[in-house]
């Protein structure tokens, strides 16, 4: 008798694309925002201050989202999210420095929703799909990095847009691709397995401001961790893991200043094609690694190796100088290593969570990686004041941290690695 094979769940597709189209709207306003503040003394600064608000208001939007996630379910997560990027992206339409730094705060608010995404696709994945399915978030992110940049190129290209137009162009396709995603949140079904507006699972009123007033402590979200990591053991490594990455990752959002005022000088389209690159080359490797790779190796083993073959790759990037062949050969290294760690954590810290609280530990996580994106957005916008290479040996600093925290976390003095 041949075995019956399970019915493919058309939600994870639909989450993929919601995802997909706001990493679009995300990625592709990137190479214009330095048309916001370039009026400005010390445009390297502001472009910091404005990464800083949009990443730190993640510290509690992320556990308060995830949490209301656990309650209502995750559908009414994605609906307020998705209207709240398309507002954030209306403020981009009058090029003003005061409109970007709104937009900052208001979408960074909504990006906390990625608790939410990762508690979904959790939901809905048999345990032996589930560094594969999240492993697959991480590609159609690097996809959609892609994209955004390629479209904003392209837009640009074709209608031969002026520079001193290019801003405005990019927000009204941002804001016709975030109306976009409304409509497709909307019409995502529930993955929460409990039905939304349940007793047992409702939220109450006192109990969000609680949570609100908690996520702002830095100190309670450690306090919860640790909590949790006595529930589930091994959680606090993970998290800590993640921590250090975030403080290296923020590269990504230094890149647009370094590549804009540094040397390299580069315009909105050739930081387009740059990005194009980095994400075609990042979604294909992702792939490959998570759907053949990931499961069959030593999960916290290899985030080791992938963090220590890292870190000269770091550091390279602030001695590129003016040459766009090395800034090509490091970010093609970039792909083959330590971007596939992101996906390594985030599945050993899904095995780690139950439907019962998987949105609110998911949302601690991201409330905390919100005060480390922060932490390292004040770090790089100081050290780019003195020199605009400098941060570099920052993020490479950090994620030496990582690798020594994986390195830890198998190593006992006298003992091997263990499995």
């Amino acid at each position: 008798m041949p075995i019956r094979r399970p019915a493919r769940d058309y939600r994870l597709v639909h989450i993929y694309a919601i995802i997909f189209i706001d990493v679009i709207v995300g990625s592709a306003v990137g190479p214009i925002l330095p048309e916001f503040v370039k009026g400005l003394q010390r445009p390297q600064l502001w472009l910091a201050v404005g990464t800083a608000l949009f990443l730190g208001m993640q510290l509690f939007s992320a556990p308060l989202l995830g949490k209301l996630s656990d309650g209502y379910g995750r559908r009414p997560i994605f609906i307020i999210s998705a209207v709240g990027t398309f507002l954030a992206d209306c403020l981009l339409l009058p090029v003003r420095v005061g409109y970007y730094f709104a937009n900052r705060i208001s979408d960074g608010t909504t990006n906390g929703m990625y608790a939410t995404v990762r508690s979904a696709i959790t939901d809905i994945s048999p345990k032996e799909s589930l560094f594969k399915n999240l492993g697959i978030e991480g590609a159609i992110i690097s996809l959609g990095f892609v994209i955004g940049p390629a479209a904003s190129g392209l837009l640009l290209t074709t209608f031969d847009v002026v520079q001193g137009s290019q801003a405005r162009v990019v927000a009204i396709m941002a804001v016709s691709l975030s109306g976009l995603n409304m409509v497709l949140s909307w019409l995502l079904r529930e993955t929460h397995p409990n039905p939304p507006g349940r007793s047992d699972a409702s939220v109450e009123t006192a109990a969000l401001k609680t949570e609100l007033v908690q996520a702002l402590n830095v100190h309670t979200l450690w306090t919860r961790l640790l909590a949790k990591d006595r529930q589930y053991n091994g959680l606090k490594k993970l998290v800590m893991m993640q921590l250090a990455l975030t403080l290296s990752t923020g590269y990504y959002f230094y890149f647009v200043t370094f590549v804009s005022f540094g040397a390299l000088q580069m315009d909105a389209k050739g930081i387009s094609y740059f990005f194009m690159y980095f994400g075609a080359l990042s979604v294909v490797i992702s792939y490959v690694f998570y759907t053949y790779i990931a499961d069959r190796i030593n999960q916290r083993r290899g985030i080791f190796w992938l963090a220590l073959l890292g870190v000269p790759i770091l550091g390279g990037y602030g001695l590129v100088g003016t040459s766009m062949v090395w800034l090509y050969v490091l970010v093609t290294i970039d792909c083959l290593t330590f971007s596939l760690i992101q996906g390594l954590i985030e599945g050993l810290m899904a095995q780690l969570t139950t439907d019962e609280d998987r949105g609110e530990i998911f949302g601690t996580n991201q409330a905390l990686q919100g005060v480390a994106s922060f932490v390292t957005t004040l770090v790089f916008g100081g050290l780019s004041l003195l020199d605009l290479r400098l941060p570099f040996v920052w993020f490479a600093a950090c994620l030496s941290v990582v690798a020594w925290l994986a390195w830890e976390r198998h190593y006992i003095p006298g003992t091997q690695m263990r499995q």
